[in-house]
């Protein structure tokens, strides 16, 4: 094991690769070392094809390339490379004090797997992506304009803001929230015909009839623990909770991707009612307001934690009238939990749903949200509170399974 350059700080570790000497680094950046040929770890297949390219401009096998030999290989290559990636590569070249380029970090843009490294090289770089603020830019269409506003919403480092700016294209759309507040729409006015009203369905007797609810009496229906967010009480749960889905969750879809925060929402959702089934056994569950409140208070959480960095207008009113919004639709649902009910021998729907999207926006949430462009499985936090999360999912499963019994609870029957 040879030891770190002497123009790079911090000391050596150990590493397996089966290539010969390439540098590693860590995710701060502030380790180089130079791993031995001798271990063995495969390289990752989307890396190959970068390995070979690195290996014609790096003869002495040294894990760097000089600044001069990497502007060589731009100029050669360069055409093959999008306008932003060249771009980036550029910054990073110009960013370099040492005047030597990382493997790791050439394998990491070019397989679009930034590292806070990479972060940092581009942000000491003279050009920073381009130069200038995503703010000056002008003669930008009306998308453009769209996905400036959403990366100053939702991004509190300008490196981020460019590299979304730059690389958002629209495919896929935000399709994921869109298509469940159109499912929650069509379930509404489906049943509102049906049940002939649309403020207060839940007075209708016939409400939970629907084989959608979560009903305490009904819960080894598995089904119900999720399909519950698409019944809503009246149009004045409907409207709150649509709201804020589609005003914090399609911005954090275009930005995170419609399978992380389908992740949150779900697991919100899921918490939901089984934070219900055990804290307020009695009770039925509507409305998607664990999946919502979920996205809402860790994006709320995320723009505290980084106020400084957060750029959108008016944070202190917006984030006011959030928990407004949020505050009235809880304080609707705890006022409603005790109405007297339309079917006697049950209660109204539990508000506990609520509290239980709070939890786990305010953990796995803010994980999510706060590693932009970064492998969740890479982080250490994201599966802490994953495996709380896991672990809470299977206590309340068996709760769901012995503890009606053993507590002789008396669930009232089904609608």
């Amino acid at each position: 094991m040879e030891k770190s350059s002497p123009s790079m700080t911090g000391g050596t570790r150990e590493a397996p690769v089966n290539i010969s000497p390439a540098v590693a680094a860590n995710a701060e950046g502030d380790e180089i070392e130079v791993l031995e040929s001798t271990d063995v770890l495969a390289i990752a297949p989307e890396e190959v094809q970068w390995k070979s390219l690195f290996d014609k401009f790096d003869p002495e096998n040294s894990g760097f390339i000089s600044t001069e030999r990497f502007r060589d290989l731009l100029a050669t290559h360069g055409s093959e490379l999008d306008p932003h990636k060249l771009e980036v590569l550029l910054a990073l070249a110009d960013g370099n004090s040492d005047g030597k380029i990382c493997y790791q970090d050439f394998v990491n843009l070019m397989s679009n797997k930034r590292s806070n490294s990479f972060r940092r090289a581009i942000l000491q770089g003279s050009r920073q992506l381009k130069g200038c603020s995503l703010r000056d830019e002008v003669g930008l269409g009306l998308s453009q304009r769209l996905v400036r506003h959403v990366a100053y919403e939702t991004l509190p480092r300008e490196v981020d803001r460019k590299w979304y700016f730059d690389s958002y294209t629209y495919c896929p759309p935000p399709w994921f929230i869109l298509a469940i507040t159109m499912a929650e729409v069509a379930v509404f006015i489906y049943y509102g015909i049906q049940l002939d009203r649309l403020v207060l369905q839940v007075s209708s007797p016939s409400f939970l009839k629907s084989p959608l609810p979560y009903h305490p009496q009904l819960r080894a229906q598995a089904w119900r623990y999720f399909s519950y967010i698409f019944m809503h009480t009246g149009i004045e749960h409907l409207s709150l909770n649509m709201a804020m889905q589609l005003l914090v969750g399609v911005p954090l879809e275009m930005v995170h991707g419609a399978l992380r925060i389908g992740l949150v929402y779900v697991c919100g959702a899921l918490a939901g009612s089984l934070a219900v089934s055990v804290t307020d056994m009695t009770a039925p569950v509507v409305g998607s307001s664990g999946g919502v409140y979920a996205l809402v208070s860790a994006h709320l959480a995320n723009v505290v934690m980084n106020w400084s960095g957060m750029k959108c207008q008016f944070k202190m009113f917006r984030m006011a009238m959030a928990l407004v919004c949020m505050s009235v639709e809880f304080g609707r649902a705890v006022w409603l939990r005790f109405y007297p009910p339309a079917f006697p021998p049950c209660p109204n729907p539990s508000f506990v749903a609520h509290l239980g999207g709070v939890a786990v926006g305010l953990t796995l949430g803010v994980v999510v949200l706060q590693n932009y462009e970064q492998r969740l499985q890479e982080q250490s936090l994201f599966w802490i509170f994953f495996c709380v999360y896991t672990l809470f999912v299977l206590c309340a499963v068996f709760w769901n399974i012995f503890a009606y019994s053993l507590l002789d609870v008396r669930i009232p029957p089904a609608p």
